[in-house]
């Protein structure tokens, strides 16, 4: 299946009165220090704290009643589980989640509290698709993956959407990069909202399957990228992701850890929030490239914001 900006349309009208309509942050001494200006959608402030809840909501209201009635599954390291156990709740649902047994203790204890049934499994060690899918058949649930699913991308695609309705046509975006599924439906609302805006995905830098999936023009697999940006520690682009990011993506760019808690720090010192390091790769890439776009209008999507304190006051203070 093709998403196209109809599929990101629908997907918004399904998600009207239920996600937030999150705000677009602005900073003035940003913009001066790299001059440039830059627009920040803060998708920390979506419900359940990252941008996940917009496809697994669009995917989950999408099946038949005897879909619901079965149940769910996912895998995922946290905002996707939590957004996947949040969405069943609300519409009855019954789901299961494949957690591994690293996950941040704040994004186990949200998912639980939303009602998703853990199968825990250690990410280094054990495959997680397997897993998934194994329960798939064994339990007669449907699967519904973090990216690879049309759904999901739609659903994805509406925070770009809004970006691109609130604030006009931009010269670049950045945007976070794990299986592809924010960057791919990004990448729909963004050819439909501003065709001449320079798209930049960025992952971690221990972990650039999808710049070296770009440059050679089919998926790359790797192991799993040891890095603190928990949510973009996946191991390949999906079929549907790669195939709309190979389409509508300018460029992959990756940022380092050193880089992600650098941006942690600017987020709480200058617009006073807290973003996790996943959530931190758009930006930490846009100071970087910030002398290729003096005077540009720069959009950056943070992706989300679940990080437990004790980590991250770890963080900011090493």
């Amino acid at each position: 299946m093709v998403v196209g900006f109809e599929d990101v349309f629908a997907a918004a009208e399904r998600l009207e009165g239920v996600a937030h309509r999150t705000p677009v942050l602005r900073s003035r001494l940003i913009d001066e220090q790299l001059g440039i200006e830059v627009v920040f959608k803060a998708e920390n402030f979506q419900r359940m704290g990252a941008f996940k809840f917009r496809g697994a909501f669009n995917a989950v209201s999408k099946l038949s009643e005897e879909q619901r009635r079965a149940g769910v599954v996912t895998y995922s390291s946290g905002n996707h589980a939590q957004a996947i156990s949040l969405a069943a709740q609300l519409l009855g649902v019954p789901a299961t989640i494949v957690m591994p047994h690293d996950a941040p203790a704040s994004k186990v204890s949200a998912t639980s509290g939303y009602g998703g049934k853990i199968v825990r499994y250690d990410r280094y060690s054990e495959d997680r698709e397997e897993i998934g899918h194994a329960l798939a058949r064994e339990e007669g649930l449907t699967l519904i993956p973090p990216y690879d699913h049309p759904d999901v991308i739609a659903g994805q695609g509406t925070a770009a959407k809004e970006l691109f309705e609130d604030v006009g046509e931009l010269d670049a975006l950045f945007v976070p990069l794990g299986g592809g599924g924010l960057l791919s439906g990004t990448a729909v609302a963004t050819r439909a909202s501003s065709p001449g805006c320079l798209l930049n995905g960025v992952e971690p830098e221990a972990g650039d399957d999808g710049l070296r999936s770009l440059r050679c023009g089919e998926i790359v697999h790797i192991d799993t990228p040891r890095t603190i940006a928990d949510g973009a520690q996946t191991q390949h682009l999906g079929t549907h992701t790669f195939e709309i990011i190979r389409r509508d993506v300018d460029d992959i760019r990756t940022a380092s850890d050193a880089q992600l808690v650098e941006a942690m720090r600017l987020f709480a010192t200058y617009l006073k929030i807290v973003v996790e390091p996943t959530g931190c790769l758009g930006f930490a890439a846009a100071r970087a490239a910030a002398p290729d776009f003096q005077g540009k209008r720069i959009g950056v999507i943070i992706s989300g914001g679940n990080v437990d304190l004790e980590r991250y006051a770890s963080l900011l203070g090493s």
